[in-house]
C-alpha cells in the first residue's frame, strides 16, 4: 500500500495507477493528447538498443537550412555556330565553346556510298592511309611529334557518306592544326611501302573478323545491303579480299581527284574564334594544289539511295549463320 501511496500523490496517469493499485477501486480511463504535426527535426524516437532516430519531415523544409537559388534558363551560356563559305567553295563552321583545347576536323563528302564506279574499299585504304607521311611531314611518328607539342591526338574515321580528319589539341596551336590537316589531305604520298602496309592490315582485320565475327558490325553492314542492295549506301563499307591486290596510288589518286575537291569539304572547328579560324582556311586551303593534280576524275556519283529490302544470309567461322532481312 505504501508503493501504490507513493505511486498515487501524482496527477493524471498516475493517479489512476495509484488509485488501482490501492484497493479495489475501479481503474479510470488515460486519456493521451495527440502530439501535433512538427516541420523540422522531431525528438528522438527511442528504442529498445538505446539509440534514437531522429523523424525528419520529407515535405517542410529543415530549419537552419538556406533556401535554394537555381539558375534562371536565361543565365545559360548560348553558343553560336557560325559558317563563312570561301571563294574555292569550302565551307568554314565553328562554334565559339571557348576552352583551353579545342577540336578541328576537314569533312569530306566521300565514302563507300560513291565507290559505285570505283573499287569496293577505297574508303577503306583512305581510312588506314590517314596521317601518314606528306609533302611536309617524312612520317607518322613526324605528324605524331607534332602534335604532341601542343597536346594534341588525331584520328580519321570512314563512313558509309563522309570521311573525317580530325585533331584535338591546345587552341594556341590552331595555325598548325590546320597547316597539318591540310597537308594530310591533300599532299599525301601514299607511298609503295605504306600501301603495302595498309594491304596487310586490311587482310588481317578481314581475317580476325571472319575468325572472330563481332555481330554488330556484321549484322550492321548486312542490314544495310538488305535494305539498299547494290545500291549507294548498301554498299559494303569493308575492303572485299580479292580487292586489296588491285587498289594502288593511281585507283587512290582517280578517286581522291573526284571526290576530294573544295566545294566538298567542310572545316569545322569547336573551341575557336570563327575568325582566327576562316583566316587559317584561307592560308592552307585556299589555292592549294593537291598532289594528284587539278585534272578531274570521273563524274561525281549523285544517285539518290534506292529502298529494295531482301533477305541477306552469311555463314561465319565455326558454322554461324547470320540472317538479316529487311521487309
Amino acid at each position: 500500500q505504501g508503493g501504490a501511496a507513493a505511486l498515487g500523490t501524482g496527477s493524471g496517469r498516475g493517479s489512476a495507477l495509484g488509485s488501482g493499485l490501492g484497493g479495489g477501486a475501479r481503474p479510470q480511463p488515460v486519456t493521451v493528447s495527440p502530439v501535433p504535426l512538427r516541420c523540422g527535426l522531431a525528438a528522438g524516437r527511442s528504442y529498445s538498443g538505446g539509440s534514437a532516430y531522429p523523424s525528419v519531415s520529407l515535405t517542410c523544409p529543415l530549419p537552419g537550412v538556406p533556401k535554394a537559388v537555381f539558375a534562371a534558363a536565361e543565365s545559360r551560356e548560348r553558343f553560336e555556330t557560325r559558317v563563312t563559305v570561301l571563294e574555292n567553295g569550302l565551307r568554314v563552321a565553328s562554334q565559339n565553346k571557348f576552352g583551353q583545347f579545342c577540336t578541328v576536323g576537314i569533312l569530306v563528302n566521300s565514302g563507300s556510298r560513291h565507290e559505285a564506279k570505283y573499287l569496293s574499299g577505297i574508303s577503306h585504304f583512305l581510312e588506314k592511309l590517314a596521317f601518314s607521311s606528306t609533302a611536309q611531314f617524312g612520317s607518322k611518328d613526324e605528324i605524331l611529334l607534332t602534335l604532341e607539342k601542343h597536346g594534341g591526338i588525331c584520328d580519321c574515321q570512314a563512313s558509309r557518306d563522309t570521311i573525317m580528319y580530325a585533331v584535338s589539341a591546345d587552341a594556341k596551336g590552331l595555325d598548325t592544326v590546320v597547316n597539318l590537316l591540310a597537308d594530310v589531305t591533300l599532299q599525301p604520298r601514299l607511298s609503295d611501302e605504306e600501301i603495302e602496309m595498309t594491304r596487310m592490315a586490311i587482310r588481317f582485320e578481314l581475317e580476325d573478323l571472319n575468325m572472330r565475327p563481332d555481330p554488330e558490325p556484321l549484322l550492321t553492314e548486312m542490314i544495310h545491303a538488305a535494305a539498299f542492295r547494290d545500291n549507294t549506301v548498301g554498299l559494303n563499307r569493308f575492303c572485299p579480299v580479292e580487292n586489296t591486290d588491285k587498289i594502288n596510288r593511281d585507283v587512290l589518286h582517280s578517286y581522291l581527284s573526284s571526290y576530294f575537291t573544295p566545294d566538298r569539304m567542310v572545316l569545322a572547328g569547336v573551341g575557336i574564334e570563327h575568325e582566327h579560324l576562316v583566316e587559317c582556311a584561307r592560308k592552307y586551303l585556299l589555292g592549294v594544289q593537291p598532289v594528284w593534280g587539278s585534272g578531274q576524275g570521273r563524274a561525281v556519283d549523285r544517285s539518290v539511295a534506292q529502298y529494295t529490302g531482301g533477305i541477306i544470309k552469311v555463314r561465319g567461322g565455326g558454322g554461324i549463320q547470320y540472317l538479316a532481312g529487311i521487309c
